[in-house]
């Protein structure tokens, strides 16, 4: 029963994209949900605190898909629990459960997804929106159900064999993900700027990168100068309108 239990607090995490990203996938959200479900509340939400730290990074950024934070949190946190561990051990294994499930996700991307693309765009071409929308639907519910059954068959197997499982993939290949997973969000930034440069961004972005780099302003601080740049930026936009919507009328 706790196993289906968990397995449909997965479905519901992956469910977050469906619904406007209200960040529900978070560990700090999933945590106290399995250790309500697992009777220790008070531990899921230390644990899913601690994990949240953890995968703070753990965000998608331009082409960068990151471990995956929903079964690593939603497992490392019943490991935990069950095992009596703590949030020490939790990260331990919440990580590579993470990249495995990782691995799994980079599978359905790269044939499931097309797939389906290639088969709503056919619908497309007929003109049928109706199929393309449940075509649409049906690719998130097969994500969901795969993250669900990965959740429910980990937490079946036990901590001991689900670690035996991921201590059986080459050391080679853990830390090739281990280095590409340290690799890709640069690259995810690098293919995010390449689709917004312009020559009207890139006087920002320089600028942003001095006040960091050599006046050592936090992010934050860069946030709120260029949100008061963005005002300034309205104004004389604005301001400038009108100036020439008063030309445009003494000429007539």
């Amino acid at each position: 029963m706790e196993a289906l239990l968990l397995a449909l607090v997965a479905f519901i995490g992956k469910c977050d994209l469906a619904t406007g990203t209200n960040m529900i996938q978070r560990p700090i959200v999933l945590g106290p949900i399995v250790g309500l479900i697992l009777g220790d509340l008070e531990m899921g939400i230390t644990i899913g605190a601690t994990l949240e730290l953890a995968f703070l990074g753990s965000v998608s950024v331009g082409a960068f898909i990151p471990p995956n934070v929903i079964v690593g949190g939603v497992l490392g946190t019943a490991f935990a629990i069950v095992t009596g561990k703590g949030p020490e051990v939790a990260f331990t294994m919440a990580f590579p459960i993470a990249l495995l499930a990782l691995a799994i996700d980079n599978v359905i991307f790269s044939l499931v997804r097309p797939l389906m693309a290639k088969l709503a765009d056919n619908y497309a071409a007929k003109g049928n929106g109706k199929a393309v929308s449940v075509i649409h639907m049906c690719t998130g519910f097969i994500t969901c159900t795969v993250l669900a059954i990965i959740t429910f068959l980990g937490f079946s197997l036990g901590s001991a064999q689900m670690e035996a499982i991921v201590n059986a993939i080459p050391e080679v290949i853990t830390n090739g993900l281990t280095i590409a997973t340290g690799l890709l969000p640069g690259i995810g930034f690098a293919m995010l700027l390449q689709m917004i440069m312009n020559k009207k961004v890139i006087p920002h972005f320089f600028l942003g990168f001095l006040l960091s780099a050599y006046l050592g302003i936090p992010v934050v601080g860069i946030a709120l100068f260029g949100i008061v740049l963005i005002f300034l930026s309205i104004k004389f936009t604005k301001d400038e309108t009108q100036v020439q919507e008063v030309a445009v009328d003494e000429d007539f």
